[in-house]
Protein backbone atom coordinates (compact mmCIF):
# COMPACT_ATOMS: atom_id res chain seq x y z
CA UNK A 1 0.00 0.00 0.00
CA UNK A 2 1.40 3.49 -0.62
CA UNK A 3 2.15 6.07 1.43
CA UNK A 4 -0.98 8.53 0.60
CA UNK A 5 -3.28 4.92 0.12
CA UNK A 6 -1.95 5.15 3.74
CA UNK A 7 -2.86 7.98 4.84
CA UNK A 8 -6.30 7.96 3.39
CA UNK A 9 -7.09 5.03 5.04
CA UNK A 10 -5.92 6.14 8.84
CA UNK A 11 -7.71 9.33 7.86
CA UNK A 12 -11.18 7.25 7.20
CA UNK A 13 -10.75 5.28 10.23
CA UNK A 14 -10.39 8.35 12.53
CA UNK A 15 -13.53 10.05 10.98
CA UNK A 16 -15.28 6.88 12.44
CA UNK A 17 -14.03 7.51 15.73
CA UNK A 18 -11.99 3.84 15.81
CA UNK A 19 -9.70 5.99 17.71
CA UNK A 20 -11.55 5.58 21.10
CA UNK A 21 -10.36 2.76 23.65
CA UNK A 22 -13.67 0.67 24.97
CA UNK A 23 -14.98 2.22 28.30
CA UNK A 24 -14.26 -0.80 29.99
CA UNK A 25 -10.48 -0.53 29.14
CA UNK A 26 -8.13 -1.66 32.60
CA UNK A 27 -6.47 0.91 34.09
CA UNK A 28 -3.41 -0.48 34.87
CA UNK A 29 -0.44 0.31 32.75
CA UNK A 30 1.89 -1.85 30.50
CA UNK A 31 4.27 -0.86 28.04
CA UNK A 32 6.18 2.30 28.44
CA UNK A 33 3.32 3.97 30.95
CA UNK A 34 0.75 3.53 28.55
CA UNK A 35 -2.74 1.49 28.61
CA UNK A 36 -2.93 -1.17 25.83
CA UNK A 37 -6.24 -2.48 24.50
CA UNK A 38 -6.78 -5.71 25.19
CA UNK A 39 -9.50 -6.71 22.95
CA UNK A 40 -8.87 -4.02 19.57
CA UNK A 41 -12.16 -4.22 17.19
CA UNK A 42 -11.60 -5.33 13.81
CA UNK A 43 -11.16 -1.64 12.53
CA UNK A 44 -9.02 -0.45 15.48
CA UNK A 45 -6.54 -3.33 14.59
CA UNK A 46 -6.62 -2.64 11.16
CA UNK A 47 -5.91 0.90 11.89
CA UNK A 48 -3.47 0.53 14.34
CA UNK A 49 -1.43 -1.89 11.97
CA UNK A 50 -1.51 0.87 9.30
CA UNK A 51 -0.53 3.55 11.47
CA UNK A 52 2.40 1.36 12.79
CA UNK A 53 3.50 0.72 9.35
CA UNK A 54 3.41 4.43 8.43
CA UNK A 55 5.40 5.64 11.70
CA UNK A 56 8.08 3.18 10.74
CA UNK A 57 8.84 4.57 7.58
CA UNK A 58 8.70 1.33 5.41
CA UNK A 59 10.35 -0.79 8.06
CA UNK A 60 6.62 -2.65 8.94
CA UNK A 61 4.55 -4.21 5.52
CA UNK A 62 1.48 -4.98 6.24
CA UNK A 63 -1.02 -6.53 4.06
CA UNK A 64 -3.88 -8.84 3.61
CA UNK A 65 -3.36 -12.13 3.69
CA UNK A 66 -6.74 -13.62 2.51
CA UNK A 67 -10.35 -12.86 4.03
CA UNK A 68 -12.28 -14.82 6.76
CA UNK A 69 -15.90 -16.64 5.98
CA UNK A 70 -17.64 -13.37 6.08
CA UNK A 71 -15.51 -11.44 4.58
CA UNK A 72 -13.46 -9.88 7.02
CA UNK A 73 -9.75 -9.57 6.40
CA UNK A 74 -6.67 -11.20 7.83
CA UNK A 75 -3.41 -9.10 8.28
CA UNK A 76 -0.23 -9.68 8.64
CA UNK A 77 2.89 -7.52 9.12
CA UNK A 78 6.40 -8.11 8.41
CA UNK A 79 9.56 -6.72 9.88
CA UNK A 80 12.96 -6.81 9.55
CA UNK A 81 15.70 -8.22 6.56
CA UNK A 82 17.89 -10.19 8.03
CA UNK A 83 18.43 -14.14 7.84
CA UNK A 84 16.84 -16.00 10.38
CA UNK A 85 12.71 -16.23 9.73
CA UNK A 86 10.49 -16.17 12.68
CA UNK A 87 6.75 -16.67 12.59
CA UNK A 88 4.14 -15.53 15.29
CA UNK A 89 0.13 -16.28 14.59
CA UNK A 90 -1.73 -14.77 16.75
CA UNK A 91 -5.97 -15.03 18.13
CA UNK A 92 -6.81 -18.44 15.71
CA UNK A 93 -9.34 -18.92 18.91
CA UNK A 94 -11.55 -15.67 19.02
CA UNK A 95 -11.86 -15.56 22.77
CA UNK A 96 -8.16 -15.64 23.24
CA UNK A 97 -7.39 -11.95 22.49
CA UNK A 98 -3.96 -10.98 24.32
CA UNK A 99 -1.35 -12.29 21.54
CA UNK A 100 -2.99 -9.95 19.67
CA UNK A 101 -2.07 -6.51 21.49
CA UNK A 102 1.35 -8.10 22.36
CA UNK A 103 1.89 -8.14 18.91
CA UNK A 104 0.92 -4.99 17.94
CA UNK A 105 3.20 -3.83 20.88
CA UNK A 106 6.00 -6.06 19.29
CA UNK A 107 5.89 -3.82 15.79
CA UNK A 108 5.61 -0.39 18.00
CA UNK A 109 8.63 -1.87 19.91
CA UNK A 110 10.95 -2.91 17.07
CA UNK A 111 9.81 -1.00 13.98
CA UNK A 112 8.82 2.19 15.05
CA UNK A 113 11.03 3.14 18.11
CA UNK A 114 14.38 3.64 16.58
CA UNK A 115 17.49 2.19 18.48
CA UNK A 116 20.83 0.70 18.11
CA UNK A 117 19.83 -2.55 18.76
CA UNK A 118 16.47 -2.20 16.87
CA UNK A 119 18.45 -1.70 14.25
CA UNK A 120 20.81 -4.60 14.96
CA UNK A 121 18.00 -6.90 15.24
CA UNK A 122 16.39 -6.32 12.86
CA UNK A 123 20.01 -6.92 10.20
CA UNK A 124 19.45 -10.16 11.60
CA UNK A 125 15.59 -12.09 11.63
CA UNK A 126 13.05 -11.17 9.36
CA UNK A 127 9.40 -11.47 11.66
CA UNK A 128 6.46 -11.73 10.32
CA UNK A 129 2.77 -12.07 12.33
CA UNK A 130 -0.67 -13.28 11.41
CA UNK A 131 -2.06 -10.94 13.84
CA UNK A 132 -5.66 -11.74 14.56
CA UNK A 133 -6.04 -14.92 12.59
CA UNK A 134 -9.58 -15.50 13.49
CA UNK A 135 -11.57 -11.75 12.80
CA UNK A 136 -14.78 -13.58 13.09
CA UNK A 137 -14.21 -15.84 16.32
CA UNK A 138 -13.60 -12.30 18.04
CA UNK A 139 -15.99 -10.76 16.63
CA UNK A 140 -18.55 -13.01 18.30
CA UNK A 141 -16.48 -13.96 21.52
CA UNK A 142 -16.07 -17.53 20.92
CA UNK A 143 -13.69 -20.24 20.01
CA UNK A 144 -14.24 -21.40 16.40
CA UNK A 145 -14.37 -19.32 12.69
CA UNK A 146 -17.82 -18.71 11.66
CA UNK A 147 -19.27 -21.64 8.97
CA UNK A 148 -22.86 -22.34 9.65
CA UNK A 149 -22.64 -25.17 7.45
CA UNK A 150 -19.73 -26.47 9.19
CA UNK A 151 -20.09 -30.11 10.24
CA UNK A 152 -16.44 -30.31 11.34
CA UNK A 153 -14.65 -33.01 12.91
CA UNK A 154 -13.02 -30.47 15.34
CA UNK A 155 -15.33 -27.61 16.29
CA UNK A 156 -19.09 -27.13 16.40
CA UNK A 157 -22.12 -28.21 14.14
CA UNK A 158 -23.62 -24.82 12.45
CA UNK A 159 -21.20 -22.35 14.14
CA UNK A 160 -17.53 -23.23 12.86
CA UNK A 161 -14.25 -24.87 12.58
CA UNK A 162 -11.59 -25.21 15.80
CA UNK A 163 -9.06 -23.37 13.26
CA UNK A 164 -6.24 -25.06 15.29
CA UNK A 165 -7.04 -28.40 14.48
CA UNK A 166 -6.85 -28.07 10.77
CA UNK A 167 -2.73 -27.47 10.05
CA UNK A 168 -2.16 -30.86 9.48
CA UNK A 169 0.73 -30.95 6.51
CA UNK A 170 -0.92 -33.45 4.44
CA UNK A 171 -3.92 -31.43 3.87
CA UNK A 172 -3.53 -28.58 0.98
CA UNK A 173 -4.47 -25.35 2.17
CA UNK A 174 -7.13 -25.81 -1.30
CA UNK A 175 -8.79 -28.15 0.85
CA UNK A 176 -8.60 -27.43 3.84
CA UNK A 177 -12.32 -26.40 5.38
CA UNK A 178 -11.32 -24.24 7.86
CA UNK A 179 -10.56 -21.09 5.55
CA UNK A 180 -8.74 -19.34 8.07
CA UNK A 181 -6.04 -21.98 8.78
CA UNK A 182 -5.81 -22.56 5.16
CA UNK A 183 -4.35 -19.11 5.02
CA UNK A 184 -2.11 -19.70 7.65
CA UNK A 185 -1.18 -22.73 5.76
CA UNK A 186 -0.09 -20.05 2.58
CA UNK A 187 1.55 -17.67 4.57
CA UNK A 188 3.86 -19.63 6.56
CA UNK A 189 4.79 -21.99 3.11
CA UNK A 190 5.60 -18.53 1.27
CA UNK A 191 7.71 -17.60 4.50
CA UNK A 192 9.25 -20.83 5.58
CA UNK A 193 9.99 -19.52 8.94
CA UNK A 194 13.14 -21.39 10.87
CA UNK A 195 10.60 -20.82 14.64
CA UNK A 196 6.87 -20.22 14.56
CA UNK A 197 5.45 -19.57 17.67
CA UNK A 198 1.47 -19.77 18.54
CA UNK A 199 -0.29 -17.77 21.08
CA UNK A 200 -3.58 -18.80 23.09
CA UNK A 201 -5.25 -18.60 26.17
CA UNK A 202 -6.28 -20.71 29.01
CA UNK A 203 -7.97 -21.05 32.04
CA UNK A 204 -6.48 -20.20 35.63
CA UNK A 205 -4.10 -23.27 36.94
CA UNK A 206 -1.69 -23.70 39.91
CA UNK A 207 1.28 -25.89 40.20
CA UNK A 208 1.53 -28.81 43.05
CA UNK A 209 1.90 -26.19 45.58
CA UNK A 210 -1.10 -24.43 45.11
CA UNK A 211 1.25 -21.10 42.92
CA UNK A 212 -0.96 -19.55 39.90
CA UNK A 213 0.40 -20.39 36.65
CA UNK A 214 0.53 -17.30 34.54
CA UNK A 215 1.11 -19.27 31.24
CA UNK A 216 1.63 -21.97 29.70
CA UNK A 217 4.37 -23.68 26.75
CA UNK A 218 5.12 -26.82 25.25
CA UNK A 219 6.87 -28.16 22.19
CA UNK A 220 5.88 -30.66 19.24
CA UNK A 221 4.93 -33.51 20.72
CA UNK A 222 3.88 -35.92 17.46
CA UNK A 223 6.16 -38.61 17.34
CA UNK A 224 6.78 -37.94 13.51
CA UNK A 225 8.67 -34.68 14.33
CA UNK A 226 12.45 -34.83 14.24
CA UNK A 227 14.29 -35.17 17.34
CA UNK A 228 16.16 -31.96 16.30
CA UNK A 229 13.58 -30.44 15.56
CA UNK A 230 11.50 -30.93 19.14
CA UNK A 231 14.95 -30.22 20.53
CA UNK A 232 15.15 -26.30 18.70
CA UNK A 233 11.65 -26.55 19.50
CA UNK A 234 12.78 -27.10 23.55
CA UNK A 235 15.22 -24.12 23.20
CA UNK A 236 12.85 -21.85 22.16
CA UNK A 237 10.24 -22.79 25.27
CA UNK A 238 13.10 -22.53 27.81
CA UNK A 239 13.42 -18.86 26.08
CA UNK A 240 9.73 -18.51 26.49
CA UNK A 241 10.02 -19.92 30.54
CA UNK A 242 12.73 -17.55 30.82
CA UNK A 243 11.42 -14.25 29.55
CA UNK A 244 8.26 -14.28 31.09
CA UNK A 245 9.13 -15.62 34.64
CA UNK A 246 11.89 -13.12 34.37
CA UNK A 247 8.84 -10.36 33.85
CA UNK A 248 7.66 -11.43 37.02
CA UNK A 249 4.99 -14.14 35.51
CA UNK A 250 5.34 -17.71 36.14
CA UNK A 251 5.29 -20.98 33.21
CA UNK A 252 4.38 -24.15 33.05
CA UNK A 253 4.27 -26.79 30.77
CA UNK A 254 1.21 -26.91 28.50
CA UNK A 255 -0.90 -30.97 28.68
CA UNK A 256 -1.10 -30.52 25.13
CA UNK A 257 -1.78 -33.81 22.74
CA UNK A 258 -0.11 -35.01 19.73
CA UNK A 259 -2.70 -34.83 16.50
CA UNK A 260 -0.57 -33.67 13.59
CA UNK A 261 -3.45 -30.91 12.89
CA UNK A 262 -2.58 -28.61 15.53
CA UNK A 263 -0.06 -26.04 14.57
CA UNK A 264 2.05 -27.27 17.09
CA UNK A 265 2.56 -29.98 15.53
CA UNK A 266 1.68 -29.71 11.55
CA UNK A 267 4.12 -26.80 11.69
CA UNK A 268 6.71 -28.96 13.91
CA UNK A 269 6.30 -31.74 11.16
CA UNK A 270 7.03 -28.86 8.50
CA UNK A 271 10.59 -28.47 9.99
CA UNK A 272 9.69 -25.01 11.73
CA UNK A 273 11.00 -24.53 15.51
CA UNK A 274 7.28 -24.51 16.63
CA UNK A 275 6.24 -23.55 20.39
CA UNK A 276 2.84 -22.77 21.76
CA UNK A 277 2.16 -19.91 24.35
CA UNK A 278 -0.89 -20.53 25.99
CA UNK A 279 -1.39 -17.13 28.36
CA UNK A 280 -4.09 -17.33 31.72
CA UNK A 281 -7.23 -15.57 31.30
CA UNK A 282 -6.48 -13.23 34.81
CA UNK A 283 -8.61 -10.23 34.55
CA UNK A 284 -6.79 -8.58 37.27
CA UNK A 285 -3.40 -9.09 35.41
CA UNK A 286 -4.51 -8.59 31.93
CA UNK A 287 -1.98 -5.87 31.25
CA UNK A 288 0.58 -7.60 32.72
CA UNK A 289 0.29 -11.17 30.46
CA UNK A 290 0.49 -8.51 27.46
CA UNK A 291 3.75 -7.26 28.67
CA UNK A 292 4.77 -10.84 29.22
CA UNK A 293 3.53 -12.24 25.71
CA UNK A 294 5.60 -8.80 24.48
CA UNK A 295 8.91 -9.93 26.42
CA UNK A 296 8.45 -13.52 25.06
CA UNK A 297 8.27 -12.09 21.71
CA UNK A 298 11.66 -9.86 22.20
CA UNK A 299 12.99 -12.36 23.67
CA UNK A 300 12.60 -15.20 20.79
CA UNK A 301 13.55 -12.25 18.21
CA UNK A 302 16.51 -11.18 19.93
CA UNK A 303 18.23 -15.02 21.34
CA UNK A 304 17.46 -15.91 17.61
CA UNK A 305 19.36 -12.97 15.87
CA UNK A 306 22.56 -13.61 18.56
CA UNK A 307 22.51 -17.41 18.07
CA UNK A 308 21.97 -17.60 21.86
CA UNK A 309 18.60 -19.76 21.29
CA UNK A 310 20.73 -22.61 20.23
CA UNK A 311 23.04 -22.93 23.09
CA UNK A 312 20.33 -23.22 25.62
CA UNK A 313 20.41 -27.12 26.78
CA UNK A 314 16.85 -28.55 25.56
CA UNK A 315 16.56 -30.79 28.48
CA UNK A 316 15.73 -27.82 30.52
CA UNK A 317 12.70 -27.92 28.96
CA UNK A 318 11.52 -30.91 30.41
CA UNK A 319 12.24 -29.28 33.92
CA UNK A 320 9.52 -26.70 33.20
CA UNK A 321 6.72 -27.55 36.06
CA UNK A 322 3.99 -29.76 34.79
CA UNK A 323 0.34 -27.34 34.57
CA UNK A 324 -1.81 -28.50 37.94
CA UNK A 325 -5.24 -28.02 38.68
CA UNK A 326 -7.45 -25.82 37.58
CA UNK A 327 -7.95 -23.22 40.65
CA UNK A 328 -11.24 -23.91 42.14
CA UNK A 329 -14.36 -21.74 41.27
CA UNK A 330 -12.75 -21.14 37.68
CA UNK A 331 -14.34 -21.92 34.63
CA UNK A 332 -11.46 -23.24 32.78
CA UNK A 333 -14.00 -25.47 30.42
CA UNK A 334 -14.17 -22.15 28.12
CA UNK A 335 -10.25 -22.85 27.40
CA UNK A 336 -10.05 -26.91 25.55
CA UNK A 337 -7.13 -28.37 24.44
CA UNK A 338 -4.99 -26.18 21.79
Amino acid sequence: MSLKSRIALLSVFVSAGLLVAPASQAAETTVDGRTVDPRPSTGKLAFELHKLALLSHGKIRVSGIGRSNEGRPVWAARVGHGKTRIQYVTQQHGDEPLGTPAALEFLRKVGVEHGAWQRDLLSKVTVDIVVRANPDGHERDWRYNHDPDATPEYGEKGKGYDINRYHDPAVAPKDNPATEAGLIQRRNASFNPDIMVDYHMQGRYRDADGKEITASTLWPTHPGVKPSDVDFAKQIAVVVQRSIDGNGGYVSQYPGGDYQGIARNGYGLLGNGSVLIELSLIPEREQQQIQDALASMLAIAKTAADGSVRKVDPAKADAIPPRGPALPGTVEEAYEAA
